[in-house]
């Protein structure tokens, strides 16, 4: 039955559904792990690099994890030549609302145009969805820290712990079961996690969710987003300072030998 219907983003199924956008779901359930940690100094993002032949160059930027503006940084999963062209695109939105208003973009009015694009190609003729799915981190005046997740079909939400790409369903209920929340504020920036802890949860999550002996820098992409003199400031980690943060938490990723 579903042949009859997949062949097209805008035929709907007899249960309505369209098939070309959960097969791009599909693709980015195969893809690296991406992690997002809300924490109340900043944001921790972590993502699985895909494995490599030994003979590959290691390229000089990073491969899963992007800065969309000054204010927001993003992971990736899925297809990256699909990722780039959304980068590209929302790096082209940032700007002109800088161009325009003289300010940095808000988080989320930057993630909704950004899902905006992605949903018009779900709707079209002649088009197929964008196979990535984001975790857009940033900061702004109004809200201040905050965790997006984007996917295929054009939808966003905010979280304070997400996590898309491979194993994400077991990521997801270790996030849920060790994330310290502050259940006094009910709002989205409310919660009690230091900025270490969040390092902490991210390093425990991708020892038990990625399928490898041992965690090493060449495996993982690290990025912080937190506030400097009381504006956003954007840290992707170089392999050094990856090996001094799971060196660091070398006891959280075995916790069998303690």
């Amino acid at each position: 039955m579903a042949r009859r219907y997949d062949s097209r983003t805008t035929i709907f199924s007899p249960e309505g559904r369209l098939y070309q956008v959960e097969y791009a779901m599909e693709a980015i359930s195969h893809a690296g792990t991406v992690i997002g940690i809300l924490s109340k100094d900043g944001i921790v993002l972590a993502a699985e690099r895909q494995a490599t032949s030994a003979l590959l160059e290691q390229s000089v930027g990073s491969e899963k994890i992007y800065e969309m503006n000054d204010n927001v940084v993003a992971g990736v999963a899925g297809l990256t030549a699909d990722a780039n062209i959304l980068i590209n695109q929302s790096r082209m939105i940032a700007q002109r609302y800088l161009l325009r208003y003289g300010s940095p973009i808000p988080v989320e009015q930057l993630v909704r145009r950004l899902c905006d694009l992605k949903q018009g190609y779900t709707q079209f003729g002649g088009l197929r969805p964008f196979g990535v799915s984001f975790l857009c981190a940033g900061w702004d005046s109004a809200f201040g820290f905050q965790l997006y997740q984007s996917d295929p079909a054009g939808n966003y939400s905010s979280w304070k712990a997400a996590c898309i790409g491979e194993n994400s369903g077991n990521a997801q209920s270790i996030l849920k079961q060790e994330y310290k929340d502050d259940e006094a504020d009910e709002r989205a920036a409310g919660t009690s996690m230091e900025m270490d802890d969040a390092m902490r949860l991210a390093c425990l999550v991708l020892s038990k969710t990625i399928d490898t002996a041992k965690l090493t820098s060449e495996k993982l992409e690290f990025a912080t987003i937190t506030l400097k003199c009381g504006k956003p400031h954007i840290d992707v980690l170089s392999s050094a300072e990856i090996d001094g943060v799971l060196k660091k938490y070398e006891a959280v990723l075995k916790p069998s030998d303690s």
